[in-house]
């Protein structure tokens, strides 16, 4: 993506998460963006390794200092892992790099991973690109994909839970939410009334799984209501105070994560993943808006055969249906590709419309190879406080009012496509297990897409409505 866009997001994220340094790696490239000056590891004998042996490290090596190195939290709890700091990070260069290849012969020697990054788990890293912002729709206008035919039966509907920023106040205005329930999002609007960044996203949601889904009891937690990112070291716990809440559910969708080199997951996931595992839920999770073929966690916990059954990773078509949209993340680890571009669904407003202020600006699109159609990132319908206000060319700004549907497009919104339709095929064929109707349902499609030259597993709802893409003029 273009740099300038990149470093907006990087600042966007530093500020909803203040008290934690971050930065971008690994080594200084814009693949992911973590915690400064800290390693995350399992907590027991094998952080007390890791701290002995990175401190005998930076003690050997000329330039750095072991003085920092120590255990900072927390030391106990379900997750089982802790925080090591190996620096300040207010001083030059970070340390982690270093950190990670003290440990990398012991690493090699065991065979498994001891340390790694304190990653930042967010709703669309690392370029932050949705690929695009919610756009108001007209109420006369029906949602994409519509509602499909069948009723809500709280005897025989389908647990769904979905990890996301919460839900709007009015959500239930909207007849198909008219039964979902979950955490209200804490901060709608800031002081000037103008709609705060992925404020709507679980909403939006909710509306997708309920419009493919009708037999589903689908609970929104605001575990990423803080512009949808939180730390690695947080998010387990995070999922195992949702999953406990109200028991663990059929299907759980999961529009965040994190892009990784690691070929064995998220040090700060592995307690999380091992109890997925033994239960009987289906975790269906966004593949990632990089654009790139580096797997994204936890999608690519689908990958590894011994999570196979029990995660489905999800990557965007474009908005004819055709071929892989430009911002998705692709390669073998991404199971199905499913609608994720110029969807409709239900956000705000319903009872009061709520402004959107776009501010014109200077802006440098993401770019992702050479797409040959209107990609929502690289041609934004608009630009504004929502992704780069804090530049103004002082053109007049364009205020629009959501009145309760948008459209909008990201793999975000490509994952509840297929969770509903696991939910529909359990519902339908009153399958009580979700990995098995999960596994039926990729069995049975036959339906294919291209994406990056590859043929590729395509699930398309009947209820879906194709949009001619176009090809509009270069911006200026």
């Amino acid at each position: 993506m273009a740099p300038q866009r990149f470093h907006e997001q990087f600042h966007h994220i530093q500020r909803s998460l203040p008290d934690v340094p971050l930065t971008m790696g690994p080594d200084d490239s814009a693949g992911l963006l973590y915690e400064k000056g800290v390693v995350l590891v399992r907590d027991g004998e094998e952080a007390g390794f890791v701290e002995h042996t990175v401190r005998a490290h930076f003690t050997e090596t000329a330039g750095l200092v072991p003085d920092h190195v120590a255990r900072v939290g927390p030391q106990a709890g379900r997750t089982g892992v802790t925080r090591i700091r190996v620096g300040d990070p207010a001083e030059g260069e970070d340390s982690v790099p270093h950190a990670l290849r003290a440990v990398r012969e012991a690493e090699a020697r065991q065979g498994r991973r001891l340390a790694g990054r304190n990653h930042v788990v967010h709703i669309a890293p690392v370029n932050a690109c949705p690929g695009d912002e919610p756009v108001p729709v007209p109420r006369t206008e029906p949602a994409n994909p519509a509602a499909a035919e069948g009723r809500y039966d709280p005897t025989t509907a389908v647990g769904v839970l979905v990890v996301d920023t919460g839900l709007m106040h009015d959500h239930r205005s909207y007849p198909l939410l008219a039964h979902t329930t979950g955490d209200a999002q804490l901060t709608e609007t800031d002081g000037d009334g103008v709609l705060r960044q992925y404020v709507g996203h679980g909403t939006f949601i909710a509306g997708i799984l309920a419009a493919v889904a009708p037999n589903t009891d689908i609970t929104v937690r605001g575990t990423l209501n803080d512009a949808g990112a939180v730390l690695e070291s947080e998010f387990g716990a995070l999922l195992f105070e949702a999953v406990d809440r109200d028991g663990w559910p059929d299907i759980i969708s999961l529009s965040a994560g994190s892009p990784g080199a690691d070929t064995d997951g998220l040090i700060g996931l592995d307690a999380f993943m091992r109890e997925l595992r033994d239960q009987r839920t289906l975790l269906v999770a966004a593949a990632g808006n990089n654009g790139c073929d580096t797997p994204f966690w936890p999608a690519a916990y689908a990958a590894l055969p011994e999570y196979a059954d029990s995660v489905l990773s999800v990557g965007a078509l474009r908005m004819d249906g055709e071929s892989g949209a430009c911002f998705t993340n692709h390669g073998p680890w991404v199971r199905v590709h499913a609608p994720g571009e110029r969807l409709t669904s239900a956000l705000t407003g319903f009872t009061t419309p709520v402004p959107y202020i776009y501010q014109h600006s200077t802006f440098d699109a993401c770019r992702f190879g050479h797409a040959d159609y209107a990609c929502t990132c690289q041609y934004p319908r608009h630009t504004g406080v929502l992704s780069e206000g804090r530049e103004s060319t002082g053109g007049k700004p364009d205020q629009v009012m959501f009145e309760g549907l948008a459209q909008w497009s990201g793999t975000s919104f490509a994952t509840p496509v297929v969770a509903g339709l696991v939910a529909a095929r359990m519902a339908a064929y009153r399958e009580r297990d979700p990995r098995a109707a999960g596994a039926a349902l990729l069995a049975a499609t036959t339906d294919r897409a291209e994406v990056r030259g590859e043929r590729v597993r395509a699930l398309r709802p009947p209820t879906w409505r194709p949009v001619p893409a176009m090809l509009p003029a270069l911006p200026a």
